[in-house]
């Protein structure tokens, strides 16, 4: 391997080490884009969905991938042997100077590093977003935004502050189908809204999972980073033969269960259709066995948007289904119907609301970089959408009604929901 590849003694040391652009590789691995045109990549997290971005943005023109970075030694000896491989069947060598890291802030060091794109668990998501902001790096980084709403504050303060282009990884809004729902929807064709359906799964639970022995190949105590300190479980971090999604996002030390997984696609899909974008419910209500069947939430305009509808006489809702007065529209990956079934192939006049259209949400991103323009899923959709998110788990975790300042940003005299908003970092992390 090249550069600092790690074996596994080193492994467990810092990396340090300069990188340079490859000269060797030809140019038509690049695409057709000029020098100043392309934007140089560095990979945060090489765990089982990086097993799909990295694919995709090597394959996107006018890009160029030097270096991966993971606590994971197995991991990352994949991440690196899918980089080099596609340059060398590319044209390249084989070695185009692919650099490894364990440690992602010597990543974030590298000066020919324009770009990031952060796929670790949720809980790293804050510290990885505001560092790699502050290093002058574009970010695109997996939903949901944060692990809680404080740092998913600092992660929007940080991007800000610093001018960084910031992609949020809720890809349905770069389906044409998603968008199409939601043109129908803001343009009135099934009139007044009055609910919003999205079947998303439930909230986390805190972490019992026994102690296991930690593998060699894996640094414990650095993927448990800010998270509170307990032993390794192959729950948490599974071996890279299981191709599976793991089951970190279950545990609220570490994720938001499907609450923020799932809610993350489809909530975020439900205020883009109500218009809601940087803005949000003033009060959410779990299900309490009697009035309130499922958790729910409460729009200053009285529409609601609730967690699931099949106890409500809805059926199954695979997906999300907004339901007006005059009509109704269900989508989902995959499929749109609507009600009526004319719908869903009404063209949307010249002079009717147009959404944002993206039919990537890869070469979207890539597109804002260079252009210094928002993309289709800005930090503050971002942002917007996981507070949903984290509103329904404060709401689950306390049992009991919520309200919700969205100009303030914090909820209304409830000291335990906004203890709940953050917390304190396992040292030496901090914000």
């Amino acid at each position: 391997m090249s550069g600092i590849y790690m074996n596994r003694r080193s492994f467990l040391k810092v990396a340090s080490a300069a990188v340079a652009i490859p000269a060797f590789v030809p140019a038509r691995v690049f695409g057709q884009q000029a020098p100043s045109n392309r934007i140089v990549l560095g990979f945060i997290g090489c765990g089982k969905q990086s097993t799909h971005l990295l694919p995709t943005f090597l394959s996107c023109p006018g890009t160029q991938v030097i270096a991966n970075c993971d606590v994971d030694r197995l991991k990352l000896e994949r991440n690196m042997k899918t980089t080099e491989n596609h340059y060398a069947k590319a044209g390249g060598s084989g070695n185009a100077g692919v650099k490894a890291y364990k440690d992602f802030r010597e990543l974030l060091a590298i000066s020919d590093i324009n770009a990031v794109v952060i796929s670790t668990p949720d809980h790293w998501h804050g510290l990885t977003t505001v560092a790699a902001a502050k290093a002058g790096k574009d970010i695109y980084c997996e939903k949901p935004l944060g692990h809680n709403i404080i740092e998913c504050k600092a992660m929007v303060a940080a991007v800000r502050r610093y001018n960084r282009i910031f992609q949020t990884g809720s890809m349905q809004r770069s389906d044409e189908k998603f968008r199409q729902a939601c043109e129908l929807v803001r343009n009135g064709y099934i009139g007044k809204v009055h609910k919003v359906i999205a079947n998303i799964g439930g909230p986390p639970k805190a972490c019992d999972l026994p102690t296991e022995e930690t593998p060699e190949y894996l640094d414990w105590d650095f993927w448990n980073g800010p998270a509170p300190a307990r032993g390794y479980n192959a729950e948490l971090s599974p071996h890279i033969s299981k191709d599976i999604f793991p089951n970190w996002r279950n545990y609220r030390e570490y994720g938001g269960g499907m609450t923020t997984d799932w809610g993350a696609h489809h909530f975020d899909i439900g205020q883009w259709g109500l218009g809601m974008d940087e803005n949000g419910p003033v009060e959410v209500l779990p299900p309490d066995g009697k009035d309130v069947k499922v958790l729910t939430f409460k729009y200053a305009d009285g529409r609601i948007m609730v967690r699931d509808g099949q106890e409500e006489g809805h059926g199954n809702v695979n997906g999300i289904l907004f339901l007006g007065d005059k009509g109704k529209v269900e989508v989902n990956r995959g499929y749109l119907k609507t009600w009526p079934d004319d719908l869903a192939g009404k063209k949307i006049g010249p002079n009717e609301v147009h959404l944002y259209k993206s039919n990537n949400h890869y070469t979207d991103w890539l597109d804002a970089v260079r252009t210094r323009q928002k993309p289709i899923c800005d930090i503050a959709i971002g942002f917007s959408t996981v507070v949903v998110c984290h509103m329904g788990n404060i709401a689950y975790q306390l049992k009991r009604p919520l309200k919700y300042d969205q100009a303030k940003q914090e909820f209304v005299n409830d000291a335990d929901a906004t203890a709940l908003m953050g917390r304190t970092m396992r040292a030496p992390w901090k914000l």
